[in-house]
């Protein structure tokens, strides 16, 4: 039985229980003086009574006034209390006499010491809000200590680096704004309301702003610049950089440019673009106001060049969507824009290991453009040029990418993807891909785009659920304030990425190398039943189709059948010629019969849309429209009249249950040419193909909807417009459905949502509806293949696929370890060098010492980062050779 076990849990509550009145005495003795509280100070000879004790300092006893005043010089922040005669009340240090003098050694105090404005000091500390008695320095004595020490600069409110550093961290784990903290650290303080504590919130924010600015250049070694300084940073240079991505001239292995094409994706950088339209920011406030501290220093790109990028492309319209996950622009409207002048944000993240880029973050302020613009300064800033293989994942990657090029160009002919000899392959990450239209979903899946491994693109997906909380602070703050927030938070996203490298890294490789032979074993299984000459077309085919994706893509299953409307018009060619050789079998000088069996098949769709909307009608009560519906009806009667001949009198009946008496309706009742029933069949087959073309149709645009409005759309007004579009899609299905058509079988190809949250709902445990594998309705009659022969080809294409990214993963990852090795030691060496680098500049003594501490700090820190990293992948290589063993000999894998 562990401790976590609750029957263990319940013993332990149980036998804490029986001890409660123990633990209460002990808490409401600390209310007292204690035992045997004694009568004279303990730290010193006087007669003077103590009666005063602090609530930081353990074991300090009770001491006099003079004693708390003394062992606390160099403590002026710690909460002290006072006896009198019945309970201890709140007190300060500055009651007791303790003055804090500035550009003196403590207990010194300053010939011309001139105090506070007002004497009204406050340092803001982690467990009390403390009013201070401090005094500045004006003697010059100390010219070379910090501005607080100055006359000249007379602030009233401070607050201790421990503070900061707790709130920094209270932040970036919690997500609580500088106001909350201030108020939990003023409760601290007095939590009666009978002695308020002075609103000192302003001056927080503006130090907890610049104290996370001074730490971002302290840990990105801009301190350490002695030719430099701090002010010459440059664009991205203070972002925490991915250690497994590609790195030229950093971590790269020697010769790595001469990697063949083959296996070129080893090295390919993989990039994955989103927004969020849940870090909006409201119209407060502006960038001449609030420019910020960094200047584009971190992962927002630097704001003048953006913003004359923007105004430049601000009449710019999206083209026409080819694919239904643009049917989501219906929306585009209830996405919050009015009052906000950013609608959120958009990121260039490495795609395999969930980091933010340097330079690749920007504003948006309609819709989810701005996008070329962070891709190429996210490629730009880190100058890789060199790099010849990228995969780039999007939600809309097939659109996108159609003009990027040219897009890419007119910002900078220079960019990186514009080089002739870059090779770069467009996806849609896994869980948006099910929204696009089928060539969508193969053209630009991850498991089917070589070299993509196990890859799913789904990485700014899990880093928003990380900053989104702060929506609600960073939406009232003005431009520079909050680029300068988000920077810190997706830096600190970015460490803790980095710290658990060595886990993350080990758990692909596990996953990879545990698969990897059954799915090689299983194909292998699979060609060993197919006919050879097939195979190596279909090898040539999917050869072809990875160099380019524009050639015919092996997993494609294209079954055509013919429209009604091919189907009408060969039907128009038999009987021009049956009337050329006078075999012509119709009664009707009028109409032809196939024109007489389409009339009736248009009639009775008519019938079924009539009386859908009927029953929509009846349900809600719309008068008016009732009314419209009641013409549509009357013409449709007298439509109804004219296909019976001897129909004569006034017809009662609801037009949509009139009887047309076509060749299956009458059936054995009456004798009926066979011919008659020969066309029927014929546009009844090419009009339930075109009726699940559109069913499907209909079914991805409710996909899309149902994804947007869950991930973005908050508020009444946008989910009931969403609502309403989903509802419009589904009553759509609805009515393009053929009668046999089941309830059950109009669903998705992944559904919408788990049935059962508790079961698996993966890929490879899913039931497709049979409308899935029906073949499109086209308008071309030449069948290119057998249906069953494209099923066995496009099975075969993807178990083929499989293996190869389970194969292509473990190489992936193994190399993704040497790269992070060789980049923590880069960063180990690099701070080893800072340090150096100020031996021969004319600095203080204590200032030299502080900066080759903080280096040496530094450099043993990414020394003990790849030692970890290093140390966990020790089996590694052998785990890869068994797994290699394992596909070599198959019988080593069902003995395993």
């Amino acid at each position: 039985m562990t401790d976590k076990s609750p029957h263990r849990q319940d013993k332990v509550t149980h036998d804490w229980k029986k001890e409660i009145d123990s633990y209460l005495r002990v808490i409401l003795t600390l209310e007292g003086r204690g035992v045997d509280p004694p009568s004279t100070c303990a730290h010193c000879t006087s007669e003077a009574p103590p009666i005063y004790r602090c609530l930081v300092c353990y074991n300090g006893g009770l001491m006099c006034e003079s004693c708390i005043r003394t062992q606390h010089t160099r403590l002026p922040t710690h909460r002290i209390q006072r006896w009198n005669g019945i309970h201890f009340t709140q007190t300060t240090l500055k009651a007791v006499g303790l003055r804090i003098q500035l550009g003196h050694p403590p207990g010194e105090r300053c010939p011309l010491s001139e105090s506070a404005w007002a004497d009204d000091f406050v340092i803001v500390d982690c467990d009390a809000v403390h009013n201070v008695g401090l005094d500045f320095c004006r003697c010059g004595a100390t010219s070379k200590t910090t501005p607080l020490s100055c006359h000249c600069f007379q602030p009233q409110t401070a607050a201790t680096f421990r503070a900061l550093e707790l709130f920094e961290l209270f932040q970036y784990e919690a997500k609580i704004s500088p106001f909350e903290f201030f108020k939990a650290i003023a409760r601290l303080t007095d939590n009666t309301g009978l002695n308020p504590v002075k609103d000192r919130y302003p001056s927080v924010l503006r130090m907890v702003h610049e104290w996370r600015h001074l730490k971002l250049l302290k840990r990105m070694g801009r301190g350490h610049d002695p030719l430099r300084g701090a002010s010459a940073t440059t664009q991205g240079e203070c972002a925490l950089l991915c250690p497994a991505c590609p790195h030229p001239g950093i971590n790269m292995p020697e010769g790595w440019e001469n990697e063949p094409e083959e296996t070129r994706w080893i090295h390919a950088l993989n990039l994955a673009l989103d927004a969020n339209f849940r870090l909006r920011r409201k119209d407060v406030s502006t960038n001449a106001a609030d420019p910020g501290l960094s200047e584009g220093f971190a992962y927002f790109v630097e704001d003048k060049a953006f913003s004359k990028y923007v105004k430049q492309h601000a009449d710019e319209v999206e083209p026409k969507s080819t694919c239904s996950r643009h049917d989501a622009v219906n929306l585009a409207d209830t996405r919050p824009g009015q009052g906000y002048s950013a609608t959120g944000v958009a990121t260039v993240e490495c795609a395999r290991h969930n980091m933010k880029r340097p330079s690749a973050v920007c504003d948006l302020q309609k819709g989810e453009s701005n996008m070329d613009y962070i891709l190429h300064w996210s490629l730009v800033v880190l100058a890789l040029g060199l790099l010849r293989t990228f995969i780039i994942s999007y939600d809309i990657a097939c659109q996108w990418s159609i003009n990027l090029m040219r897009r890419l160009k007119a910002i900078d002919d220079k960019s990186p993807l514009l080089n002739e000899k870059v090779k770069t392959r467009y996806v849609v990450p896994k869980f948006h891909l099910p929204a696009h239209i089928a060539p969508c979903q193969s053209k630009f899946a991850f498991m089917l785009t070589p070299g993509a491994g196990l890859g799913d693109g789904e990485a700014p997906e899990r880093g928003w659920a990380d900053t989104n909380p702060l929506g609600p602070s960073t939406r009232e703050m003005g431009p520079g304030t909050r680029r300068d927030t988000l920077d810190s938070h997706f830096g600190d996203y970015n460490w803790r990425k980095i710290t658990d490298l060595g886990s993350s890294l080990l758990k692909k490789m596990n996953n990879a190398v545990l698969n990897v032979a059954e799915h090689v074993i299983a194909h292998q299984e699979l060609e060993e039943t197919l006919d050879s000459a097939d195979v190596e077309r279909w090898k040539l085919t999917m050869a072809n189709w990875e160099k380019d994706p524009k050639n015919p893509s092996p997993f494609e299953m294209i079954v055509e059948t013919p429209t009604q409307k091919v189907v009408r018009r060969v039907m128009a060619d038999d009987e021009t010629e049956a009337l050329k050789t006078g075999m012509d079998f119709s009664l009707s000088s009028e109409i032809s019969p196939s024109a007489l069996i389409s009339r009736g098949l248009d009639l009775e769709a008519e019938q079924r849309a009539l009386k859908s909307q009927m029953k929509q009608v009846w349900t809600h009560s719309q008068d008016r429209e009732l009314t419209r519906l009641q013409l549509r009806s009357n013409a449709l009667i007298r439509k109804i009249e004219s296909w019976y001949e001897i129909l004569q009198l006034y017809i009662p009946s609801s037009p949509y249950n009139l009887p047309l008496w076509l060749p299956s309706e009458i059936g054995s009742r009456a004798i009926c040419d066979r011919r008659l029933i020969e066309i029927e069949y014929d546009l009844r087959i090419a009009q339930a193909q075109e009726a699940l073309t559109n069913v499907k149709r209909h079914l991805q645009r409710r996909v899309t909807v149902r994804d947007l409005k869950a991930r973005w759309l908050r508020g009444q007004g946008a989910n009931t417009r969403a609502l309403s579009l989903l509802g419009f899609w589904a009553t759509q299905a609805e009515n393009d459905a053929t009668p046999p058509l089941e309830d059950a079988d109009i669903r998705p190809m992944v559904p919408e949502e788990p049935e059962d949250p508790k079961k698996p709902n993966g890929a490879t445990r899913r039931t497709l509806s049979w409308i899935w594998r029906q073949g499109a309705a086209v308008e071309n009659q030449t069948l290119v293949e057998a249906e069953n022969t494209l099923a066995v080809r496009v099975e075969w294409g993807k178990s083929k696929a499989r293996a190869t990214r389970y194969q292509e993963e473990v190489l992936i990852v193994r190399e993704e370890m040497n790269r992070t090795s060789r980049f923590l030691q880069w960063r180990e060496s690099q701070w080893r060098e800072r340090g150096a680098s100020w031996a021969t500049e004319p600095v203080p003594t204590e200032y030299l010492e502080g900066l080759k501490a903080y280096a040496e700090r530094q450099a043993n820190m990414f020394q003990g980062l790849r030692s970890s990293f290093e140390h966990k992948w020790t089996g590694v290589d052998k785990t890869i050779a068994y797994a290699r063993a394992e596909i070599a000999e198959p019988e080593l894998f069902y003995q395993r």
